[in-house]
């Protein structure tokens, strides 16, 4: 048992509904369209030329029906891939539910009018900073993995592949083709940069494609292709054309080159130049390596011939003769001095010994004390009876005063 959804309005049949919208699409009007033929059916036996208008910068496109008299008036020649402009009035097909167009005038698009559309959005993306050259990044030296984008089977592949692999034969590729003109080619190439973009092993991308006239290089001018290189992470190449094409992406992209070939030598250094500049830098390395050692032997050479470290024991001789010298001149001051210490000591010995009491008590004199010790040396000092000390040269007497 299934359950169906209540509504509080009435449903509308369908032909009421496809009734509607055709109107509200014929209050549009007429308006003017700006596509890429992608198709042209011409049905024969009838007026009516059938064409399939296609966005150049979008996988969209619109069925454009129109009179004969109108393609072969207005763009006489048309074929397939051209740019053109319409004059149409939007029709809603209700029996199948379509919309088309419904056009009374058709203009296919000048030259002039291209380069003026081109140049018109190239100030305008300058204007936004797309092609600020500071934000514009350097590739890597050696990139793991290069993405490529370029036609099928092209001489553009053929020119980076051949190449870079002729400089580096390691070098490792991840190639998407793509469209390089045509209402496709935009949609393609901006899906294979999404693709590479994300790819974590792709270091640097590069967008190839061969010489052409201004109207096949028009997809690489395209405004959504210039906002996606604008928004990868990846840094981008440009070579499209040759070294006079300069198609809007080669603004906005982080380097341009001047051809395929010109790319190839920009993403990959070259293997033999590579090994020629190491060793280069390897006889400059050796020459400096060289030329110090030889500055420093030098330096050690003129060190060691030097007197101190030449013949280091000469300024211990020099000074161990000066000590000797030295105390040499101390030993003679020192016994100098003690002589004539010792003969002052004599002198002063023979002196006292000269006025020594002991030499005047040697020659017979006595010294006479009291019982103090006192030396008497008069006989006024003394009393009688009192008992006195004689003192000889030898020996000692008692004596007593008797008057």
């Amino acid at each position: 048992m299934t359950e169906t959804a209540s509504t509080s309005e009435q449903p509308w049949p369908v032909r009421v509904v496809s009734q509607k919208i055709s109107q509200w699409i014929g209050r549009l009007g007429w308006i003017w369209v700006d596509g890429q033929v992608a198709q042209i059916t011409r049905r024969p036996g009838t007026n009516t030329v059938f064409l399939t208008l296609r966005d150049p910068s979008a996988d969209l496109s619109l069925t454009v029906t129109t009179n004969r008299d109108v393609v072969d008036l207005g763009a006489p020649g048309l074929n397939d891939g051209a740019r053109i402009i319409v004059h149409a009035r939007p029709e809603f097909y209700a029996a199948r539910g379509t919309l088309s167009l419904r056009a009374d005038e058709i203009r296919q698009v000048g030259l002039g009018e291209l380069l003026a559309r081109l140049e018109q959005l190239k100030k305008l993306l300058a204007a936004e900073g797309l092609f600020a050259r500071e934000r514009k990044r350097r590739l890597p030296f050696l990139p793991r993995r290069i993405g490529l984008i370029t036609g099928r089977a092209s001489a553009a592949e053929r020119d980076v592949l051949t190449n870079a692999r002729r400089r580096w034969p390691t070098v490792d590729f991840r190639v998407i083709n793509v469209a390089v003109q045509g209402p496709s080619a935009v949609p393609q190439i901006i899906d294979a940069l999404a693709v590479l973009d994300r790819d974590e092993t792709v270091d640097v991308i590069v967008l190839a494609r061969g010489g052409g006239s201004t109207e096949d290089l028009l997809p690489f001018s395209d405004e959504a292709l210039c906002r996606a290189v604008f928004a990868c992470r990846t840094p981008i190449v440009s070579a499209v054309g040759h070294e006079t094409d300069v198609p809007l992406v080669d603004y906005v992209a982080d380097v341009r080159a001047s051809t395929p070939t010109d790319a190839a030598k920009r993403i990959v250094p070259d293997l033999g130049e590579e090994l020629r500049l190491i060793g280069q830098a390897k006889q400059r390395l050796d020459r400096s390596l060289r030329g110090l050692l030889d500055r420093e032997q030098h330096r050690l050479d003129a060190l060691r011939s030097r007197p101190s470290i030449a013949r280091p024991l000469t300024m211990v001789d020099v000074r161990a003769a000066d000590v000797a010298a030295l105390r040499d001149r101390a030993t003679r001051n020192l016994a100098h001095r003690l002589d004539r210490a010792g003969t002052e000591i004599e002198h002063t010995l023979a002196r006292l010994r000269t006025l020594s009491p002991s030499a005047t008590l040697q020659r017979g004199y006595a010294i006479v004390q009291r019982e103090g010790g006192a030396v008497v040396r008069a006989a006024g000092e003394v009393s009688a009876k009192e008992r006195l000390r004689i003192r000889l040269a030898e020996g000692s007497l008692a004596a007593t005063v008797e008057g």
